[in-house]
């Protein structure tokens, strides 16, 4: 047993989105231990939803994480709705899973583009990053924002799309797929990129269970399971399956998200070919009573909201489990045995959002 050292990782490290800290005890250069501290961007959402209106809560909860807004104001006015006993408009449906998974593909290739960062990669960053670009031109076309939507409300979305734009939008994920494929392949294909990381940051499918990992790092770990299953907003009228790994190592979480980004565009071909005509909202009067709890799948995972509400407009509880929550306990497992030159990548494999995390 040689000498142990305790490092300290973070919260500022050049290739960290958000502030992770963790401490590393180490032997030599082999990480034995991780000890996460969490706490550094706490924001009180719970006593915010105290004092303000429940309608007003759905830009709130919308900004908790700005990549996977959409999909976090979703969760909260479906969680309403469902309290409400609300009909949304099928139609609104079949625009929520439009947006939410242009929601999906921007996240996705940004941290393709930090994972080619991370590698050394800095051309393949820059080329995901301008292809990501060309998504967020395409939501602010449909949305009128580029990465807080706004558009989503209790009883179904702010704005509707004319057929010629979502007939563009089709047009314009035509030319997004091919050029994801071009990123895509030099991922999957690259020995260089392969000998890097190939076996680092493993996680076994039963740890993987046992600890609750959620999307991408529990699917890339040989578990098939997707939130989008429950057949929330139209999911459950559209055909597809979930993107599944065996690998349990870096390279097949990356791997997973690639995929993930041509699923994505799949389905927004299925809901623009299947958007039926309609209205996009109903009118929602009085004030929420009752308790429920809303589970959507978030680019980087399972996203749970839990809402009490008292018949007032302003809610009792409002909690939030957000996915890196979830996914702390499996990144303290992958790290032991590791070397530290590893640790960056590994972090960085589970998609940290550490200012979601820390609600």
């Amino acid at each position: 047993m040689g000498t142990r050292t305790v490092i300290p990782f973070g919260p500022q490290h050049p290739v960290l989105p958000e502030p992770v800290h963790l401490d590393l005890v180490m032997e030599d250069e082999k990480i034995v231990e991780a000890i996460p501290s969490l706490g550094y961007v706490h924001r009180g959402l719970e006593k915010l939803a105290a004092k303000k209106d429940f309608n007003d809560m759905v830009f709130v909860s919308e900004r908790i994480c700005g990549i996977c807004s959409f999909i976090h104001s979703m969760a909260y006015s479906t969680a309403i709705e469902n309290i409400m006993k609300v009909e949304v408009p099928e139609r609104a449906q079949y625009l929520r899973v439009m947006w939410a998974e242009m929601s999906r593909v921007h996240s996705h290739l940004l941290w393709l583009g930090l994972a080619a960062d991370a590698l050394g990669y800095e051309s393949l960053f820059m080329h995901s990053w301008r292809v990501r670009e060309k998504v967020l031109d395409v939501i602010e076309e449909t949305s009128g924002g580029r990465v807080i939507f706004g558009t989503c409300k209790i009883g179904g979305v702010r704005r509707d799309v004319d057929a010629a734009t979502l007939d563009k939008t089709l047009k314009m994920f035509d030319d997004i797929e091919v050029e994801c494929q071009e990123i895509v392949h030099v991922f999957a294909g690259d020995p260089s990129v392969h000998k890097r990381v190939a076996g680092v940051g493993i996680l076994s499918k039963d740890d993987a269970y046992a600890l609750g990992a959620v999307g991408p790092v529990l699917r890339a770990s040989g578990v098939t399971w997707d939130a989008r299953k429950l057949g929330y907003a139209a999911y459950g009228k559209l055909e597809w399956e979930p993107v599944v790994e065996t690998g349990c190592d870096v390279p097949a979480r990356v791997l997973v998200r690639a995929k993930e980004i041509f699923q994505s565009i799949g389905l927004i071909r299925q809901a623009i070919k299947k958007m039926p005509k309609g209205p996009v909202e109903v009118r929602v009067t009085g004030n929420p009573n009752g308790e429920t709890i809303m589970r959507v799948e978030q680019p980087r995972g399972e996203l749970v909201y839990h809402i009490q509400a008292n018949g007032t407009k302003n809610l009792a509880r409002f909690r939030v489990r957000t996915p890196t929550f979830a996914n702390i306990p499996p990144l303290v497992k992958m790290l032991p045995g590791c070397e530290l030159a590893d640790v960056p990548i590994i972090v960085l494999s589970i998609d940290p959002c550490i200012s979601c995390t820390e609600r």
